[in-house]
Protein backbone atom coordinates (compact mmCIF):
# COMPACT_ATOMS: atom_id res chain seq x y z
CA UNK A 1 0.00 0.00 0.00
CA UNK A 2 2.65 2.27 0.48
CA UNK A 3 4.35 1.53 -2.71
CA UNK A 4 1.08 2.65 -4.27
CA UNK A 5 -0.32 5.36 -2.66
CA UNK A 6 2.32 7.89 -3.96
CA UNK A 7 1.78 6.35 -7.44
CA UNK A 8 -2.18 6.46 -7.64
CA UNK A 9 -2.11 9.67 -9.68
CA UNK A 10 -0.57 7.88 -12.40
CA UNK A 11 -3.14 4.78 -12.33
CA UNK A 12 -6.12 6.97 -12.32
CA UNK A 13 -4.90 8.70 -15.47
CA UNK A 14 -4.89 5.60 -17.20
CA UNK A 15 -8.70 5.43 -15.82
CA UNK A 16 -7.18 2.34 -13.31
CA UNK A 17 -8.95 1.62 -10.51
CA UNK A 18 -6.93 0.09 -7.43
CA UNK A 19 -8.32 -2.78 -5.31
CA UNK A 20 -6.36 -4.03 -2.19
CA UNK A 21 -7.16 -7.17 -0.92
CA UNK A 22 -5.54 -7.41 2.37
CA UNK A 23 -5.15 -10.95 4.12
CA UNK A 24 -5.56 -10.39 7.62
CA UNK A 25 -8.22 -9.37 10.63
CA UNK A 26 -9.57 -6.52 10.65
CA UNK A 27 -8.73 -6.05 14.38
CA UNK A 28 -5.91 -8.20 14.28
CA UNK A 29 -2.39 -8.41 15.34
CA UNK A 30 -0.86 -5.45 12.66
CA UNK A 31 -3.68 -3.07 13.94
CA UNK A 32 -5.18 -3.07 10.36
CA UNK A 33 -8.56 -0.79 11.23
CA UNK A 34 -6.19 1.58 13.02
CA UNK A 35 -3.57 1.50 10.34
CA UNK A 36 -6.17 2.57 7.31
CA UNK A 37 -8.11 5.12 9.54
CA UNK A 38 -4.63 6.86 10.18
CA UNK A 39 -3.27 6.61 6.68
CA UNK A 40 -7.17 7.57 4.54
CA UNK A 41 -5.78 5.88 1.70
CA UNK A 42 -7.15 7.29 -1.49
CA UNK A 43 -8.36 3.79 -2.52
CA UNK A 44 -10.51 1.05 -1.07
CA UNK A 45 -8.71 -1.69 1.14
CA UNK A 46 -10.72 -5.02 1.90
CA UNK A 47 -9.77 -7.34 4.46
CA UNK A 48 -10.25 -10.86 3.63
CA UNK A 49 -10.86 -12.06 7.05
CA UNK A 50 -11.55 -15.64 6.54
CA UNK A 51 -8.78 -15.90 3.34
CA UNK A 52 -12.10 -16.92 1.29
CA UNK A 53 -10.85 -14.69 -1.47
CA UNK A 54 -7.33 -15.18 -1.26
CA UNK A 55 -7.98 -18.94 -1.61
CA UNK A 56 -10.67 -18.85 -5.00
CA UNK A 57 -7.58 -16.98 -6.30
CA UNK A 58 -4.72 -19.27 -5.31
CA UNK A 59 -2.51 -17.13 -3.77
CA UNK A 60 -3.53 -18.47 0.02
CA UNK A 61 -0.08 -20.23 2.07
CA UNK A 62 -1.18 -22.03 4.46
CA UNK A 63 2.91 -22.93 5.96
CA UNK A 64 5.25 -21.22 4.22
CA UNK A 65 9.07 -19.78 5.46
CA UNK A 66 8.11 -16.75 6.10
CA UNK A 67 4.49 -16.93 7.07
CA UNK A 68 1.58 -19.31 8.30
CA UNK A 69 -2.09 -18.93 6.84
CA UNK A 70 -1.30 -15.84 5.07
CA UNK A 71 -1.14 -15.07 1.32
CA UNK A 72 1.50 -14.55 -0.84
CA UNK A 73 1.44 -10.90 -2.08
CA UNK A 74 0.29 -11.35 -5.84
CA UNK A 75 -1.20 -8.51 -8.23
CA UNK A 76 -3.86 -8.93 -10.47
CA UNK A 77 -4.50 -6.60 -13.29
CA UNK A 78 -8.20 -7.06 -14.60
CA UNK A 79 -8.55 -5.76 -17.97
CA UNK A 80 -11.88 -3.60 -19.54
CA UNK A 81 -13.53 -6.89 -20.18
CA UNK A 82 -13.49 -7.98 -16.65
CA UNK A 83 -11.18 -10.72 -17.26
CA UNK A 84 -7.41 -11.03 -15.43
CA UNK A 85 -5.11 -10.05 -18.04
CA UNK A 86 -2.08 -9.86 -15.70
CA UNK A 87 -1.28 -12.05 -12.24
CA UNK A 88 2.08 -11.24 -10.81
CA UNK A 89 2.63 -13.54 -7.14
CA UNK A 90 5.65 -12.93 -5.34
CA UNK A 91 8.11 -15.14 -3.77
CA UNK A 92 7.65 -14.49 -0.32
CA UNK A 93 6.64 -11.38 1.65
CA UNK A 94 9.45 -8.76 0.28
CA UNK A 95 8.60 -8.80 -3.09
CA UNK A 96 6.23 -7.36 -5.25
CA UNK A 97 5.52 -5.48 -8.42
CA UNK A 98 6.47 -1.97 -8.34
CA UNK A 99 3.97 0.33 -9.62
CA UNK A 100 6.43 1.08 -12.36
CA UNK A 101 6.37 -2.40 -13.53
CA UNK A 102 2.06 -2.43 -13.15
CA UNK A 103 1.98 0.79 -14.91
CA UNK A 104 3.68 -1.03 -17.92
CA UNK A 105 1.98 -3.69 -18.12
CA UNK A 106 -1.34 -1.69 -18.11
CA UNK A 107 -0.36 0.43 -20.53
CA UNK A 108 0.79 -2.22 -22.74
CA UNK A 109 -3.47 -3.59 -22.15
CA UNK A 110 -4.50 -0.59 -23.92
Amino acid sequence: MAQLEPAYSKFEELGVRLIIIAAQKIEGWFRGKEHVHQKKYPFPLLFDETRQVTRAYGVYQRIGKDGLHIAHPATFIVGRDSRISWIGVSPNQFERPTPADMLDVIRGLA
